[in-house]
């Protein structure tokens, strides 16, 4: 399933008490939405209002290091494995089908 963008999408599923899940209702109701819609807006709101926060971006920064500190620490395994030169690694990769450990699925 795709959006508009081309992009895909993913689903959520959400637990709310029953009194929140009530006004959710209302709320959207009296908007004329859906509560799909009320909920995308809702999530929209929420990373819009997370972006703003004076310390967001450090927070952010600090996540995009982490995951580049992971990536080479994988990347040092595999050429570890089959040896220092990229072209083995490369091969390997061709050879796995270019996939990683998740298989391929459509979402």
């Amino acid at each position: 399933m795709t959006d508009p963008n081309g992009k895909g999408v993913k689903t959520l599923g959400l637990k709310v008490g029953s009194e929140l899940h009530a006004q959710f209702t209302l709320v959207a109701q009296l908007d004329g939405i859906s509560l799909n819609d009320a909920a995308l807006k809702a999530v929209e709101l929420y990373v819009e209002t997370k972006r703003s926060e004076p310390d967001f971006a450090q927070r952010a920064s600090a996540a995009l290091e982490a995951i580049e500190a992971e990536a080479a620490a994988r990347r040092g395994a595999i050429q570890g494995l089959f040896g220092t030169g990229s072209d083995e690694v490369a091969e390997a990769a061709k050879s796995a089908g270019g996939r990683s450990r998740k298989t391929a699925t459509t979402e």
